[in-house]
């Protein structure tokens, strides 16, 4: 037993800001996954109920786990326990906060029996819990009335496992999209963001401001990690596992477009990253002017909006590489434990949460962004000025997952992809060392 769990512990610090990111929200603080959460009409209130459990007739009390990145996050989704609870008097919602070391609290927790009922579960980490068969799949709850199609294809696929069943439902997400300067760009001649990865190098070379041979203004702030870059590797027809969970990112194909990003910070010198100009990760960058664009998530939004009020930017799509639309997608899910013998009312909490009511109310700050489309169209995300281009991405964005092998991938990668970013050794070098390190740990592990 002690072994069917070792491989679980992921960097905690990366998971965590991807957690934040997703509102938590999405993706811990992801407040930056590199290093820092109208139209339709109401659903019922019986809304996602099962199509076979009846509702729980005796009172019930559930255990609701996740972590939290804001006293008014907590508070939000306190709002939404207490509409459900409304709704359904026989159940009561137990929440509890855990702080700190989410994942490996949940996993001690399920090796030793005392799991909650429901639980958030980080696209990332999903995989390997699925793996595991501790979760209950969710495919025979599902009624009609809890409208799969109104979801964004990639984030339910990030909780689907290998026997094609589906073990959760994503609560929220963001997507990345490029940040760009309003002034800058004015002041450049620049009239629109760019649409192309062409046009984008060519804005980063006029923005771009150098005292003598010293930058103090990249065009382009750039996050040199998997988190970020996966995209790219798909860019050119790469990928970065193989059917089995190894490594194949250091093919021709993978490095091209990773070959982008390393070029235009060590040959252009339009790109940079945080730590290059003092600054802790790409939204702190951006409003503090050291880039006039940088490709971030939802969460930079209410901070720029908070701590650089008199900074006039704008969002667009990131620009397509090799003529195709790419960009990254975190979600957090939630999952109810396998052996939670309250399973219909854990249901019922779960198609509320995940439902159109609930996720209006939780998204409804702009702390995350919804996973259903037509929430996104009732709060108006989708036409939304700044929101509006992570909306967009949803539908073809690559969602920050790859198997239960990707912690361990994804360690390797960035130690490697670092010392090419820094020209310490050529991309294809560090990728090929990255991806031999990597195989030979999985194959340790199996």
């Amino acid at each position: 037993m002690q072994k069917k769990w070792t491989g679980w512990a992921a960097l905690m610090l990366t998971t965590a800001m991807v957690l934040s990111a997703c509102g938590g929200s999405s993706g811990n603080n992801s407040g930056n996954a590199s290093s820092s959460p109208s139209g339709s009409s109401s659903p019922s209130s019986s809304e996602g109920a099962s199509a076979s459990p009846s509702a729980p007739a005796e009172n019930v009390e559930l255990t609701l786990a996740g972590w939290t990145s804001s006293p008014e996050e907590q508070s939000l989704l306190q709002q939404v326990l207490d509409e459900f609870q409304a709704k359904n008097p026989t159940i009561k919602v137990k929440y509890e906060v855990i702080a700190d070391q989410y994942m490996d609290v949940i996993k001690t927790r399920l090796i030793g029996g005392e799991a909650p009922d429901v639980f958030y579960l980080d696209a990332f980490e999903a995989p390997g819990l699925i793996e595991k068969g501790v979760l209950e799949p969710l495919d025979g709850y599902v009624s009609d009335d809890f409208d799969l199609a109104d979801f964004e294809t990639p984030m339910v696929e990030a909780f689907k496992g290998k026997d094609g069943k589906t073990y959760g439902f994503p609560k929220d997400t963001s997507t990345l999209a490029l940040f760009y300067n309003k002034k800058m760009f004015a002041d450049a001649g620049i009239a629109n963001p760019p649409a192309t990865w062409e046009e984008l190098q060519a804005a980063a070379e006029k923005l771009t401001k150098k005292d003598g041979s010293k930058v103090s203004v990249y065009g382009l702030g750039q996050a040199p990690e998997l988190a970020r870059q996966m995209f790219m590797i798909q860019a050119f027809g790469g990928k970065l596992t193989d059917d089995q969970g190894m490594a194949a990112f250091a093919t021709p194909e993978g490095l091209k477009g990773l070959q982008l990003v390393i070029d235009q910070h060590l040959k252009a010198k339009t790109a940079g990253q945080p730590s290059d100009v003092g600054a802790g990760w790409g939204g702190e960058m951006f409003g503090q002017q050291k880039a006039a664009m940088v490709i971030e998530g939802n969460w930079a939004i209410p901070y720029l909006q908070t701590n650089f009020k008199d900074l006039d930017f704008g969002t667009a799509e990131v620009p397509t590489v090799n003529g195709k639309k790419g960009t990254m997608a975190y979600t957090v899910g939630y999952v109810m434990n396998k052996e939670s013998k309250k399973k219909d009312a854990a249901w019922k909490l779960i198609s509320y949460l995940t439902g159109k009511e609930g996720m209006k109310t939780w998204t409804s700050k702009g702390f995350a962004l919804p996973t259903r489309k037509s929430v996104a169209a009732e709060l108006g995300y989708d036409k939304d000025p700044l929101r509006g281009a992570l909306v967009a991405g949803g539908s073809y964005s690559t969602t920050w997952q790859a198997g239960a092998t990707l912690p361990t991938i994804m360690n390797n990668f960035n130690n490697q992809f670092v010392a090419a970013y820094t020209g310490q050794s050529t991309l294809e070098e560090a990728m090929k060392l990255a991806q031999e390190t990597a195989n030979s740990e999985i194959k340790a592990g199996q």
